[in-house]
């Protein structure tokens, strides 16, 4: 195919944090981006070429995103893939990655059960409907579990720890819906893996560690503090992972170390993903830079890492739901090689993902550069 020029527009379905770093990654590239989403103003709109008010699956607003792109992405899988399959064909501005690979993605069971077939390691697995399958997956698997819903769940939204069979009715209402039941796995540390598609071109981030508390990232850190096999093994294991996607772009895989060195994958998000948030000043071609350049036909970047780097979210830290006013950054902005990103949410309420703060090395162990984003995480705060 021709590679694109300067004055490509990518069209993004989703205008949120995401759409806002792939904004800022694709102007250096002569890239402009046009964002659909449900909130007016989204984060994305102050520096996307222009943002469109439309729910993830309104196909009239996707349409006039399409009609206005050369190429059409996703930030969110909440989408609608026959949507996209559809305006793909109507409007011929291609989606990447395709929409049959959202199918795949959006089904956790289904995800599993394809990647399995594939030969990816995976943790035991079980289909379950009502409370009877939960209880012969937990006799199957045995306690505890987790249990998850199909569809739709994210940042720990969606997962329900079943420790015993006193759970089981608790969890089938918690879920309400069609459900996944997963062992529990016993792991030394959870490690993520960007992996890139391009026209013809295959590769990967260096692996990380991820730290989660109440299932949701809090801190990535690459490398990670794991045998070198163990990295060698988490990336092949998302290599075969990127066997089985269809489409160019960027693809967070998410996996477990267990206690005896095995890897196993956890979950797919085909998109950019919060762990590989560190890659912007980590690595010398950023995760956002990545998927603008493999979406739009151009050539991927080196994904080497430039220095050990750190990550820690910003969660929102108030009970009730207020409008979003950050102290405690000048600590941020005092400290070499540490950088603040704002997601330009204008409400905050607890753990949700407002910014994220990043801590390059420069000579100095991971131990260290974790204690110190730690500190500077959190002498940050929205409470007045």
């Amino acid at each position: 195919m021709t590679l694109s020029t300067p004055g490509v527009t990518l069209g993004v379905v989703g205008g949120g944090q995401l759409g806002r770093m792939l904004a800022e990654a694709a102007a250096p590239l002569g890239v402009d981006l046009v964002v659909t989403d449900p909130n007016d103003p989204c984060p994305a709109a102050p520096v996307a070429s222009d943002a469109l008010v439309g729910n993830f699956d309104e196909e009239s607003t996707i349409r006039a995103v399409a009609e206005r792109a050369d190429f059409l992405t996703f930030e969110i899988e909440l989408t609608d893939p026959d949507v996209l399959e559809r305006v793909a064909e109507e409007t011929g501005t291609p989606v990447h990655p395709k929409p049959d690979t959202l199918r795949l993605i959006q089904d956790k069971l289904v995800q599993k059960e394809r990647l399995g077939e594939a030969g990816v390691p995976v943790p035991a697995f079980r289909q379950v409907d009502d409370e009877d399958d939960l209880r012969a997956a937990g006799e199957e698997l045995g306690y505890p579990l987790m249990l998850k819903a199909r569809e739709g769940g994210y940042d720990g939204r969606g997962n329900y720890p079943v420790e015993s069979a006193d759970d089981v009715a608790a969890a089938v209402e918690a879920i309400e819906g069609p459900a996944m039941a997963e062992e529990m796995i016993d792991f030394e540390r959870e490690l993520a893996v960007m992996g890139c598609l391009g026209d013809g071109e295959r590769n990967t981030f260096p692996v990380t560690e991820t730290i989660h508390r109440e299932e949701i990232l809090r801190e990535s850190v690459s490398p990670p503090r794991a045998d070198e096999n163990v990295c060698e093994r988490a990336r092949d294991v998302a290599l075969d992972v990127l066997d089985v996607m269809d489409g160019r772009g960027v693809y967070g895989i998410e996996l477990f170390e267990t206690s005896d060195g095995e890897i196993l994958l956890n979950e797919i998000a085909p998109r950019p993903h919060n762990s590989g948030h560190w890659t912007i000043e980590g690595c010398h071609t950023s995760q956002f830079d990545q998927h603008v350049r493999a979406v739009t036909g151009r050539a991927l970047g080196t994904t080497d890492r430039r220095a050990p780097t750190v990550s820690a979210n910003i969660l929102g830290d108030v009970d009730d739901r207020q409008q979003a006013t950050l102290s405690g950054e000048d600590a941020v902005f005092e400290t070499p090689r540490a950088h603040l990103h704002w997601y330009g949410k204008k409400d905050v309420y607890r753990l949700r993902k407002m910014g994220h703060v990043t801590l390059v090395g420069d000579g100095a162990s991971t131990a260290d550069l974790l204690a110190e984003i730690r500190d500077l995480r959190d002498g940050l705060t929205f409470e007045s």
